[in-house]
């Protein structure tokens, strides 16, 4: 493995410039992706080689390669660190630690489902599989080896698709074509994952009431659907401002986990005997049917899992480590042996049996604080939801810009902290569909079936994904590939296989879910190729362009103007205006906005400036998958290369196209129908690219899909 990461990073400073007519990558390199360190999405922007020669156009600006550490938390001071790794378990571990609400507790109702009786040999076995997934999917699969396929420091489903190389042959094209959507597919997973996350957690604590007193079990929904209500309401004010408690919060909670279930242990010390992997191989071999069937509910112990990935970038993989490893893993950990230790104590005090509605995370709490742990519980799963919607807010973004969802708008909720975003149109839908599972599902016990496909299918794409990174990035050879890959696809794949035994019981509702982000992701990338490409056809080169304001002399007029275009074509705005006004503004900015798979680009390395004659300036940005471009700011850096801007003497052009689903364009009929409805409902230009409103100009065009 080591010899393979050494010839990459040998091949990617030794990248040879590209021959004369070869596609290029944003650096100008002829490797075709293969060893650049970053490749443009959708395409890349090239100046013409007989413009070159002919008109003498050079370049005033060439991006270069800049080395940006892989992680952001690099030489911190400790004091730096321990304020991270705070924060981080206030966010990365706010799913995973709510799990000690219900994942025992299903567990074992589940055995009491299909007929078996909760005895220790069963306690000791769950017990011991329990540590024991903790300990492979969580530290070795996350931690140890997927956190180290970071894109600049940055995870999730995106950034790990954007390390596979971009190869020039069909082969490499078709299969990266697969892998994009197995990728949109795990992001639907996680938006699904978004809707079943803050339901199941907020449900699960307000059935403490109901433990407490049966007489408020009437009450637990109602105060669900208002905390639901509340939560997102809340997120057009942004998070900035509480978030600083979310970690001390979350610190307290995860403490008082661990003295919970510490206190259960010293009472019953015998029950560390499950740390014993072969109590865990024991329980198979005597009951392999059963324990497939009871992985369903075990899973749910390791959900949030795939949070460690993808809030990679927000924290360092440093202090995500730190924080699992001091406090929320010990944590965990002692509350379910704690839960364990309880079981066992209650066995011999029921003549070995245990009562159906009995709750082992409950029954750790004295009487005396179960109103205060509900308020802290509360408090918890609000936070572990909170994590989860900035995260699917996030992807959404991440969507947007490499043009796999139409634009929404986008509203900034703090000038300090770029990551702080709002989208109120998806905020809404989450809002509908959160209220609406609750009422579907009115107990943690219904919803946990399909929340444990959601996350066991999103686990085995991650590893799909990683598999190829492994493979065509870093070079490992195929048997290490095989070996670490399908070691963690196998166990993937149980969990996956027992959870969607439970299709029927409520499994189906992840997978709609994912399915119907599927298809609106994959019809509107489908959609947007073939308009693209319609487009292309109707705007000439920007040779003719520059020979027709040659030849016929059109008047020029004082101001700056500048198109918004996705090729080197002229705009079809600029053909439509020059050919109704009959004047052109004496600069012309053909604009270009270039998604890179970085997830940030440094400002210094993101404006590429071209001269061309006649007035006409080419600029090209390339913005992080991450970021939101602005371009009025990215036109004030373009000046240093040269270029004038006067924000008070530009105007915007804008295309807004309206699409018509009767043309001959091979798609179903449906989808283009949906596509029309996407298109019509987009954001517009001005929001998206922060226009100023007063000083831009929408042009229409119509197409027919």
């Amino acid at each position: 493995m080591r010899r393979g990461r050494d010839a990459r990073s040998r091949a990617t400073r030794a990248c040879p410039p590209s021959p004369r007519g070869r596609a290029t990558t944003e650096e100008g390199c002829g490797c075709g992706g293969r060893s650049c360190a970053w490749v443009a999405f959708p395409q890349i922007i090239r100046f013409p080689a007989r413009w070159s020669r002919a008109h003498g156009v050079t370049w005033t600006a060439t991006l270069r390669r800049s080395a940006v550490s892989q992680s952001r938390a690099q030489h911190l001071s400790p004091k730096a660190y321990a304020a991270l790794a705070i924060g981080a378990i206030g966010v990365v571990f706010g799913d995973i630690g709510t799990s000690p609400l219900y994942a025992l507790k299903e567990s074992f109702a589940h055995l009491r489902q299909h007929g078996e009786s909760v005895d220790e040999v069963y306690i000791r076995g769950i017990l011991s599989i329990v540590f024991w997934l903790l300990v492979f999917v969580v530290n070795i699969k996350y931690i140890f080896v997927i956190t180290r396929a970071s894109n600049r420091g940055e995870g999730g489903t995106f950034a790990l698709l954007s390390l596979i190389p971009r190869g020039l042959s069909a082969q490499s094209r078709r299969s990266r074509f697969y892998f994009s959507m197995i990728a949109i597919f795990g992001a639907g997973l996680l938006f699904g994952d978004g809707v079943i996350t803050p339901s199941i957690s907020v449900l699960s604590a307000m059935e403490g009431l109901e433990y407490q007193n049966p007489a408020l079990k009437p009450a637990v929904i109602p105060l669900t659907l208002v905390i639901l209500i509340g939560l997102f309401y809340f997120q057009q004010f942004g998070t900035a401002k509480i978030a600083r408690f979310f970690g001390p919060v979350m610190c307290v909670w995860f403490s008082t986990l661990g003295v919970l279930g510490l206190i259960a242990i010293l009472e019953r010390p015998e029950v560390l005997r499950a740390l014993n992997p072969m109590y865990a191989i024991w329980l198979i071999q005597e009951h392999p049917i059963e324990v497939f069937l009871l992985l369903g509910s075990i899973v749910l112990c390791v959900t949030g899992a795939e949070a460690l990935y993808a809030d990679m970038g927000h924290f360092g993989i440093k202090p995500i480590r730190i924080g699992w490893y001091l406090l929320v893993g010990p944590g965990l950990v002692l509350n379910y042996f704690g839960q364990g230790a309880l079981l066992l104590n209650t066995l011999d005090a029921s003549g070995g049996t245990v009562p159906e509605d009995f709750h082992p995370f409950w029954k750790l709490v004295p009487d005396l604080l179960v109103y205060p742990m509900i308020a802290l519980a509360a408090a918890a799963t609000i936070i572990a939801s909170q994590a989860l919607i900035s995260g699917v807010f996030s992807l959404a973004r991440q969507a947007i810009r490499l043009s796999m969802l139409p634009r929404l708008e986008t509203i900034h909720t703090s000038g300090e902290q770029e990551g702080q975003i709002y989208i109120p149109s998806l905020n809404g839908i989450l809002l509908v569909s959160c209220l609406f599972t609750v009422l579907l599902f009115p107990s943690s016990s219904k919803l946990a079936a399909a929340y444990g496909i959601a996350v066991t299918l999103d686990m085995m794409i991650t590893t799909i994904i990683f598999a190829a990174v492994a493979r065509r990035f870093w070079r490992w050879r195929r048997r290490w590939v095989i070996l670490v890959a399908g070691s963690f696809l196998l166990v993937d794949a149980l969990l996956a296989g027992a959870n969607m035994l439970k299709f029927f019981s409520g499994g189906w509702f992840a997978l709609a879910i994912a399915v119907m982000a599927f298809v609106v992701m994959s019809t509107w990338v489908q959609g947007t190729y073939i308009v693209g490409r319609k487009l292309a056809e109707e705007t000439q080169s920007i040779h003719d362009f520059l020979a027709k304001l040659w030849t016929e002399a059109i008047p020029r007029v004082p101001g700056t103007a500048v198109f918004l275009t996705t090729n080197y074509n002229t705009p079809l705005a600029l053909k439509h205006f020059v050919e109704h006004a009959h004047v052109l503004h004496e600069r012309v900015v053909l604009m270009t906005i270039v998604s890179s798979n970085l997830p940030v680009v440094p400002a210094a390395r993101q404006v590429r400036v071209e001269w061309l004659p006649d007035g006409v300036w080419k600029i090209t940005a390339l913005c992080g998958f991450m970021e939101s471009p602005n371009i009025p700011r990215l036109l004030e850096r373009a000046r240093q290369y040269g270029f004038e801007f006067d924000p008070e003497q530009t105007t915007y052009f804008a295309r807004r196209t309206s699409v018509v689903p009767t043309g001959d364009a091979k798609m179903a009929g449906w989808r283009k129908r949906l596509y029309s409805m996407l298109a019509r409902n987009s954001a517009d230009a001005t929001r998206s690219f922060s226009l100023p409103p007063d000083r831009v100009v929408d042009f229409g065009a119509q197409v027919e899909l």
